[in-house]
C-alpha cells in the first residue's frame, strides 16, 4: 500500500515553493512539493534557450492559432513564440474579470521563477510601518529588524549582484559584484544626483543574476534571453538553486502534474491533515497528509485553494479577509528621450538588467496630494539593425547602415504602489469551470484615485530629470496600466497581528489553522513600490524556521 504521509507538504514550486522546499528537507523533513503543471528538468528542457530568432517560423511572432488559446497570455510582451510553453492555456483555465485583470500564469515545476524579471530589493522600515502610519488597511505584524538577517540568508545563497548605497529607503544587501552602468547611464546618474543634491539617485538595478561563479552556477553570459530559461544557472530559480539543494537532502518528492483543490481540515484538532489532488493526467483524486501544509501556489491561485477548502468561507477566513485586499504594482508611465554626443560609444553583450531610481516621494518630510510612492526602472541603449526600411534605401548603402548602431536613446519607467483597498478582491465562481472541472476565480480588482495621482508624477518627474540630464525632445507616456499587468499579485491572505482582521500571523502562520503556512505573493500586508519576489524568499525561509521548531515543541 502507498504511504502518502510526509512531515511537510509544499504546494507549487515556484519562488516561494522551491525556497519551502529547499528549507524544509535541509532541515530534516520529509517533503512533498505538489506541482499543478509539467516537470521541467534544468537545462535539459530549455528548448529554445539556444536558438537563433531565424531558426523560428515567425521570428518570436505570435501565430493565429496562439492568440485564440492564449486571449490573456497574449495581451504583453512576455507571452511569444520563443518560449510559448511556459505559460497557461487560458481556454483550459479560465477566470472571470469582474473588472479587467491580466492574469499571467505558467503551469510548470519552476513556475514564474523561470521568467521573471529578477530585480530584486529589500524593503525597508518605510515600508512596513506605512500602513500603521497612513491609517491604512492593518498595520504589518513584522519590521525590517525582523526580516533583515533572511534577507541576508536568501541574497547569500542565490546571489544578488548590486552596490551598496547607504539609501534609508533601499537597505544594502549582501552582493555579488554589480553590474556596469553604460556611458549614457553613468552620465546621466552624475547629473541627476548633482542637480538634485543627492536626493534623487539613479543605481544600476540588483538582479539575482551571477556576476561571478557562485554556488557552483555560472556567470550571466548578457544574452539577455532569460525568459527562456538559463542553461548556464546563471540567474535564480528553483531548477537553477533551490530545487537541487531540496533534492540533495534526500528528503524530497517532487510530483508534478498535481492539482491540488483543497487543504483538508481537521475541526477538532482546528489543524489541516492534508491536501486533496486532482491528478492533472488521470482526473483521479488523491489524499495526501502531512503535520505541516506551506501554501506557495502564487497569490492568486493560494486564494483559490484556500476559498476552496474547510467551511463555505474557506480555511483560515474567520477575519473576513480571505480573498480581499489584492495589489499589484502600476507601471507603463514615464518618459525616454533621444540622446546626442555619445556616437563613437557602445556597450558589451546584452545586459539582462538595467536603472534603478528609488523612492524619494513621500520621505523625509516631503508630502504629496497621494499617499505612498514609486521608483523608475529602465536604461539607455542604442537602436539596431531593425531601425531600417529596406524600401527607403537600397544596395551597399543599406548593408552598410545595417552595420551600424543607431542612435542612443533613453527610458525611465516608474513602478508605482498600489494601496490594499478591501473591495479589491477575488471569490470562486461557480458559474464556470475549468478543463478538470473545478469552480474557477472570479477576480475585481482595479486601481483608484490614489495611484491615478501618482502617475502625474510618475511620468512628469521622469521628464523632468531626463532634461535635467541636458538632454532634448523628451516625450513623456502613459500607456495605462490593468491590475496584473506587473505580474506582482499581492494580497488575499494578509498577515496582522489580530486574528479579527488578518489571516496570518507575523511568523505566516494561519490564526486560525496554525499548521497552515501562507509565503507566497498572498500574504502581503501592503504592496510598496519594490519588486517583491526577495521578501517572498526570506519570508519563506523565515517562516520554516519557525514552522520547525514550533513542530519540534509539539505546537503543531
Amino acid at each position: 500500500m502507498i504511504d502518502n504521509t510526509y512531515d511537510a507538504i509544499v504546494i507549487g514550486s515556484g519562488i516561494s515553493g522551491g525556497w519551502a522546499a529547499k528549507e524544509l528537507t535541509e532541515k530534516g523533513l520529509k517533503t512533498l512539493m505538489l506541482e499543478r503543471g509539467r516537470n521541467i528538468e534544468h537545462v535539459k528542457d530549455y528548448d529554445t534557450a539556444n536558438k537563433r530568432v531565424w531558426e523560428f517560423p515567425h521570428r518570436g511572432r505570435l501565430t493565429t492559432d496562439m492568440k485564440l488559446s492564449h486571449p490573456v497570455q497574449k495581451r504583453d510582451y512576455p507571452y511569444n513564440e520563443f518560449s510559448p510553453n511556459l505559460w497557461v492555456n487560458d481556454l483550459d483555465c479560465p477566470y472571470t474579470e469582474v473588472k479587467r485583470f491580466d492574469w499571467y500564469r505558467g503551469f510548470h515545476v519552476g513556475g514564474r521563477s523561470l521568467m521573471w524579471g529578477r530585480q530584486s530589493y529589500r524593503w525597508s522600515d518605510f515600508d512596513f510601518e506605512a500602513n500603521s502610519k497612513d491609517g491604512i488597511a492593518v498595520d504589518w505584524p513584522i519590521r525590517y529588524a525582523d526580516i533583515a538577517p533572511w534577507y541576508d540568508h536568501v541574497e547569500r545563497f542565490i546571489g544578488v549582484n548590486g552596490s551598496k548605497e547607504g539609501l534609508p529607503q533601499l537597505p544594502d544587501g549582501e552582493f555579488l559584484p554589480p553590474m556596469e552602468m553604460n556611458c549614457v547611464e553613468k552620465d546621466v546618474a552624475a547629473r541627476i544626483k548633482a542637480h538634485y543634491g543627492g536626493k534623487r539617485t539613479m543605481i544600476m538595478g540588483r538582479s539575482a543574476n551571477l556576476t561571478q561563479p557562485h554556488n557552483g552556477r555560472a556567470t550571466c553570459q548578457y544574452r539577455n534571453l532569460c525568459s527562456r530559461g538559463c542553461p548556464f544557472g546563471a540567474y535564480f530559480s528553483t531548477q537553477s538553486s533551490t530545487l537541487p539543494a531540496a533534492v540533495k537532502t534526500g528528503n524530497l518528492t517532487l510530483r508534478p502534474f498535481s492539482i491540488v483543490n483543497q487543504i483538508l481540515y481537521d475541526k477538532n484538532t482546528k489543524r489541516a491533515s492534508g491536501v486533496l489532488v486532482i491528478d492533472a493526467e488521470t482526473m483521479q483524486t488523491i489524499e495526501y497528509r502531512a503535520k505541516v501544509v506551506f501554501v506557495c501556489a502564487s497569490a492568486l491561485a493560494s486564494a483559490f485553494i484556500l476559498l476552496n477548502s474547510a467551511e463555505e468561507s474557506g480555511i483560515g477566513n474567520s477575519s473576513g479577509q480571505l480573498g480581499h485586499n489584492l495589489m499589484d504594482h502600476h507601471f507603463r508611465c514615464g518618459a525616454s528621450a533621444k540622446v546626442e554626443g555619445y556616437e563613437d560609444r557602445y556597450y558589451f553583450g546584452r545586459r539582462p538588467n538595467g536603472i534603478y531610481i528609488p523612492r524619494y516621494r513621500n520621505l523625509f518630510g516631503e508630502k504629496r496630494d497621494y499617499l505612498r510612492g514609486f521608483g523608475y526602472q529602465g536604461g539607455a541603449s542604442r537602436e539596431g539593425w531593425s531601425r531600417e526600411v529596406a524600401e527607403l534605401n537600397i544596395g551597399g548603402a543599406f548593408k552598410d547602415a545595417l552595420c551600424e548602431p543607431g542612435q542612443w536613446s533613453i527610458g525611465l519607467g516608474g513602478f508605482g504602489e498600489m494601496l490594499p483597498y478591501f473591495e479589491n478582491r477575488v471569490f470562486i465562481d461557480n458559474s464556470k469551470k475549468d478543463k478538470w472541472g473545478q469552480s474557477v476565480l472570479a477576480i475585481d480588482c482595479e486601481i483608484k484615485e490614489n495611484e491615478l495621482s501618482m502617475r502625474k508624477d510618475m511620468k512628469n518627474d521622469a521628464a523632468e530629470m531626463l532634461e535635467a540630464a541636458g538632454h532634448k525632445n523628451v516625450s513623456i507616456h502613459d500607456n495605462g496600466s490593468f491590475p496584473g499587468m506587473a505580474i506582482h499579485e499581492m494580497g488575499t491572505a494578509r498577515m496582522g497581528k489580530d486574528p479579527k482582521t488578518s489571516v496570518l500571523n507575523r511568523w505566516n502562520q494561519m490564526h486560525d489553522a496554525p499548521n497552515v503556512f501562507v509565503t507566497d505573493g498572498a500574504c502581503m500586508t501592503s504592496a510598496s513600490c519594490e519588486n517583491p519576489s526577495l521578501t517572498y524568499m526570506a519570508l519563506t525561509a523565515r517562516a520554516v524556521d519557525h514552522a520547525v521548531s514550533e513542530l519540534k515543541k509539539g505546537n503543531l
